[in-house]
């Protein structure tokens, strides 16, 4: 099995994803995600045509993110028609899991140059078209044998089942927002982060407009519970979020300790990352930045669908016959801040190695292209740095979650 090399990687701003109020709003997603493809194509001279294939997460796949956007968003970009283009969806995995397919389908010898991205428009009005909720009334087989419910109210059971309180995940989240601040501050995004322009070449956005770098823990504190809402009818058939709950995890009290501010901001923004064979890279003359070492995949409990990245962490780690001292530096995706604080509890993680230049909570978290911006923010940091490994993982909807390891060169 060959290596697959990392010759680059590059992102959009977030913009924040509220139609009228974001600088990406009104942009089309197949021009956002263009921009990160024509600046992998143009910051490395690739002939397109060379491209394999490019590999794109997108997980609302509805209005003008559906019919294939990883396609569109190639020809949009100019690439040349023999590349071609395939949108997966792994919900909030489904960025890393593009890099691990690309990844993968290097390593089996069978691609030379791939590009990985993603891209969510979470401001689009229509990306939730023809999406069908994942527990309908037309499948109640599957709504009580693996009862789902709102994400944040996970976050909040999680809490409450580990004895998490609020003041430690507002702790994280504040964290989180001076991490950002500092990283943003001293250009620590810099070498990543390309600007997204209207179709008149006027800038639409040139930095990430989601952080609040005022942000104390007192104005945290202040903040009211967004996930309390448990006997919410669901559809009209009698069904709450607290009964659903109720047939995994009986008498289950839940403190409600998630809110806007310890929670995923929603954003808009698209990532790519570029891959090549060392064989094709060295005929080319394209200096690899990293290696990939190993890739993960793990499912874990649907009802309380984020916890799966601890154990996604442990699975790559014995894949790529590492230890958890031996990594430099990890991404975990600040979806809720319950989902990084279990990961560092549970694996026992100095918490100054894990999202050191902060996460989505003060960043956002557009849904399938976080995990392509993450590979890229920690190829970043292993450089400024000067180390050598970093792991990234995300929680999923259903219960699942990617990871990756990468050895920088």
């Amino acid at each position: 099995m060959t290596e697959a090399w990392i010759i680059d990687a590059c992102r959009t701003p977030r913009g924040i994803g509220k139609s009228g109020k974001g600088s990406l709003a009104h942009v089309h997603p197949h021009r956002i995600g263009s921009a990160v493809l024509s600046a992998i194509r143009d910051r490395n001279n690739i002939n397109t045509a060379d491209v394999d294939d490019v590999i794109w997460g997108t997980s609302a796949q509805g209005g003008a993110q559906a019919g294939d956007i990883g396609r569109m968003t190639a020809l949009d970009a100019g690439y040349d028609i023999k590349s071609s283009g395939v949108t997966l969806d792994r919900f909030c995995g489904s960025g890393l899991t593009a890099v691990n397919f690309a990844a993968a389908s290097v390593m089996s010898g069978m691609e030379d140059l791939v590009v990985a991205g993603g891209s969510e428009k979470m401001s689009a009005p229509d990306r939730m078209a023809g999406r069908l909720p994942s527990m309908d009334q037309g499948n109640l087989h599957l709504r009580y044998l693996h009862p789902q419910i709102h994400q944040g109210m996970c976050a909040d059971a999680i809490a409450s089942i580990e004895h998490i309180n609020r003041m430690s995940l507002d702790q994280f989240a504040l964290r989180s927002q001076q991490r950002a601040a500092h990283a943003q501050i001293n250009g620590y995004f810099n070498k990543s982060l390309i600007p997204v322009y209207n179709e008149d070449g006027s800038l639409a956005l040139a930095h990430d407009e989601h952080p609040r770098h005022g942000t104390t823990l007192e104005a945290l504190s202040q903040l009211a519970p967004s996930f309390d809402n448990l006997d919410l009818s669901i559809d009209g058939s009698g069904d709450t979020y607290r009964r659903l709950l109720a047939i995994k995890y009986p008498g289950l009290e839940i403190p409600h300790v998630h809110h806007a501010g310890n929670s995923s901001g929603v954003v808009d923004g698209a990532a790519a990352v570029l891959f090549a064979s060392p064989e094709y890279a060295t005929r080319n003359r394209l200096a690899p930045r990293a290696r990939v070492v190993a890739v993960a995949n793990m499912g874990g409990c649907p009802t309380l669908m984020l916890n799966a990245p601890v154990n996604s962490v442990e699975k790559v780690l014995l894949k790529a016959r590492l230890q958890i001292d031996d990594i430099d530096l990890f991404e975990i995706n600040e979806a809720f801040a319950v989902v990084v604080e279990k990961c560092i509890r549970d694996l026992k993680l100095d918490p100054e190695k894990v999202n050191v230049n902060g996460g989505a909570i003060a960043l956002g978290h557009p849904i399938g292209a976080t995990g392509v911006m993450l590979i890229g923010t920690l190829l970043d940091e292993l450089e400024r740095r000067d180390m050598r490994y970093g792991l990234v993982t995300l929680c999923a909807g259903g219960g699942m979650a990617p990871a990756m390891i990468i050895e920088r060169l």
